[in-house]
């Protein structure tokens, strides 16, 4: 599909809230398909966020390597422990910082399809559920780093 300009720190769209996907149409399959492309034409994208490239809606992809994940309307249902983790963010570039996230979440979404799924995610796959949901309610990484490195 296309390549869309992922949106930098000072963006103000980075720090509004996002609007729930009402309907899935074509308009919303191609922004997943160009999310995807935009995030996998990265070094180091492991989500994407539809405000990053400019879309108020509630809208996040996620490959932590385990295959791509389309997210609408994703909330957490569920957190439990915590983790120590290092975080970027494709819109902050070269900037990285230590946080605490929760080491387990349920998040409750629809796919592509208007199927409602559940997804339990550990580690890695809580830290990048948690990192892009947050990006739907205007909160970035650095909002929440302890420590920058």
């Amino acid at each position: 599909m296309a390549l869309r300009t992922i949106r930098l720190i000072g963006d103000e769209i980075l720090r509004k809230k996002c609007k729930p996907v009402e309907k899935i149409d074509e308009k919303i399959l191609i922004l997943l398909q160009d999310m995807a492309d935009t995030m996998y034409n990265t070094e180091t994208g492991a989500g994407l966020a539809a405000p990053q490239v400019g879309i108020l809606k509630r809208i996040v992809i996620i490959d932590v390597g385990k295959g791509l994940m389309n997210l609408i309307n994703p909330e957490i249902i569920e957190a439990d422990g915590s983790q120590e983790v290092i975080e970027g963010c494709l819109s902050i570039p070269d900037k990285w910082g230590k946080l605490t996230r929760p080491k387990t979440v349920k998040v409750k979404a629809i796919n592509e399809k208007g199927q409602e799924i559940v997804i339990t995610g550990e580690g890695e796959l809580a830290k990048a559920l948690c990192h892009e949901i947050d990006h739907l309610d205007g909160i970035l990484f650095v909002d929440k780093v302890k420590e920058f490195i």
